[in-house]
C-alpha cells in the first residue's frame, strides 16, 4: 500500500522563505479569479504593443514564480537548490511564436547548447524542444494534412527534418534524453511520424527520444498501442511523455468551426480515464516503453506509485519519471523526490519579453483548470499557518 505523502507542506515549500510564500499566495489568489487573469492578459498585451516598460513588474511577479531566469546560467542557483532536495530540472528555452528561418536556426543552436549543458549537469537528466520552435507551424500543418508540397515547401520541410535529426543525434551522442512537445492536433501527425523516425534511429539500445501524448485526445491510447507494435517489428524502444493536454478550448473551437468531430475527450473524467489507461498500458510494457509523466494530478501520481509497488519496481527505476512545472505542485515534486522517486521540474527560461507568451498561457491554463489554483492556494495557506504556529510555539 502506497503511503499518502503529498500533504507535507513543510517539505513542499522548504525552498520558499516567508516573503516568497506570501508572494506565491498573492499570485495564486489572483489566478484563482478568472476575470482577473483575462483583464491582466489584455493589459499585458496592450502594454507590450505600446512598448511600455512592464518587464520589471513582470520579472518581480509572475516571471520569478514560473521561470528559472533569463539564461541557463541564471537558472543554476535554483537548479542546485532543487537538486539538494532530490528534484531534477529540465530546462526549457520558452520563446514562442517565431516564423523566420534564421529564428529557427537560432532556436536549434540554443537547444543544442542545452543538450551539451545537460551533459555537464547531473541535475539535468532531460532536455526538451518544441517542434514549432524549429519549423513553422504552417509547414507542420501542411505535412500533417498529407497534401502535396511544392518545391519551396519541400525544401523548407527538409530543413525542419534536418534540425530535428541534428538535435536528436546530438542527444544520442551525449547520452542525454530529449523530450519533444506535443502541439495542436492539426500539426501533430507530421510530428508523430518524424519522432517515430528518430526513435528508430536513436532508441535502438536505450531510450533517448521521447514523444509527447496529450491524453485529452481520445485516440492517444490506440496510437500508443500501434506505436508499440511497430516498435516490436522495427526493433526500437519507445519514450513517451504523458500529459493531459494544453489546447482543449482551441481544439474544440476549431472542430466546431470546421465541422469535424472533436479530437478531445468529452469531459475531464474521460480525459482522466484515458490518461490513467495510457499509463497502465505503458507500465505493463516497461521492457519496451519508458515513461515521463507530466502531471499535477495527485490521483494519477498515486496510481502510478501503486502500480510500481505492485510490480516490485524500484522507486528510482530510470524508466519512470514524474514531472511538474516550475512554480506549481511543489507538494508533489518535492515529496516525490524526498521519498526516493525520480522527480523533475520543467524550468522555463529566456528573455522576459520572449517568455511573456508562455507566462500568459500558463496563467490562462491555471485559471481554466477546475480546482488547480484553488488547491495550490490552499496548500500555500496551510504552510503559512504552519509557520505561524511554529513561530507562536517558539515565542511561547
Amino acid at each position: 500500500m502506497v503511503t499518502k505523502i503529498f500533504n507535507n507542506t513543510k517539505r513542499a515549500f522548504a525552498l520558499k522563505d516567508d516573503s516568497e510564500l506570501k508572494k506565491s499566495l498573492f499570485i495564486f489568489g489572483m489566478m484563482n479569479k478568472g476575470f482577473l487573469v483575462a483583464i491582466g492578459t489584455r493589459l499585458t498585451n496592450l502594454a507590450l504593443k505600446l512598448h511600455l516598460p512592464v518587464e520589471g513588474l513582470i520579472k518581480k511577479t509572475i516571471f520569478k514564480m514560473f521561470c528559472g531566469g533569463t539564461s541557463k546560467v541564471d537558472c543554476l542557483p535554483i537548479i542546485e537548490k532543487m537538486h539538494e532536495m532530490h528534484v531534477h530540472s529540465v530546462l526549457d528555452f520558452s520563446s514562442e511564436g517565431k516564423e523566420e528561418e534564421a529564428q529557427f536556426d537560432k532556436a536549434l543552436e540554443v537547444k543544442s547548447d542545452l543538450v551539451e549543458f545537460a551533459d555537464e549537469q547531473k541535475a539535468i537528466p532531460f532536455t526538451v524542444f518544441k517542434p514549432t520552435g524549429i519549423g513553422s507551424f504552417a509547414i507542420w500543418e501542411k505535412v500533417s494534412s498529407k497534401k502535396e508540397l511544392n518545391k519551396k515547401e519541400q525544401e523548407e520541410w527538409e530543413r525542419v527534418r534536418n534540425r530535428v535529426d541534428e538535435i536528436c543525434k546530438l542527444a544520442h551522442q551525449m547520452n542525454v534524453r530529449i523530450l519533444a512537445d506535443a502541439e495542436e492536433s492539426w500539426m501533430q501527425d507530421a510530428s508523430d511520424d518524424l519522432l517515430e523516425e528518430m526513435m528508430t534511429k536513436y532508441n535502438k539500445e536505450k531510450v533517448i527520444v521521447y514523444n509527447t501524448l496529450q491524453c485529452y485526445r481520445w485516440d492517444r491510447l490506440q496510437y500508443a498501442k500501434d506505436l508499440h507494435k511497430r516498435s516490436k517489428n522495427d526493433g526500437f524502444k519507445i519514450g513517451l511523455k504523458i500529459v493531459r493536454g494544453a489546447y482543449m478550448e482551441k481544439e474544440n473551437a476549431r472542430a466546431k468551426k470546421m465541422g469535424y468531430p472533436t479530437p478531445i475527450c468529452e469531459d475531464k473524467e474521460a480525459t482522466d480515464v484515458n490518461f490513467n489507461t495510457v499509463i497502465y498500458y505503458a507500465m505493463q510494457n516497461l521492457e519496451d516503453i519508458s515513461l515521463y509523466i507530466g502531471t499535477h494530478n495527485e490521483v494519477s501520481t498515486y496510481l502510478t506509485m501503486q502500480l510500481m509497488d505492485e510490480k516490485g519496481i524500484s522507486k528510482d527505476d530510470e524508466r519512470i519519471w514524474f514531472s511538474q512545472l516550475f512554480g506549481m505542485s511543489d507538494h508533489i515534486s518535492f515529496n516525490l523526490g524526498l521519498n526516493g522517486y525520480n522527480a523533475a521540474k520543467l524550468v522555463p527560461f529566456g528573455p522576459i519579453r520572449d517568455v511573456i507568451p508562455y507566462l500568459i498561457r500558463r496563467a490562462q491554463e491555471n485559471s481554466s483548470v477546475q480546482g488547480q489554483t484553488g488547491r495550490e492556494y490552499a496548500l500555500l495557506l496551510e504552510e503559512k499557518h504552519r509557520r505561524e504556529g511554529q513561530f507562536t510555539k517558539t515565542i511561547a
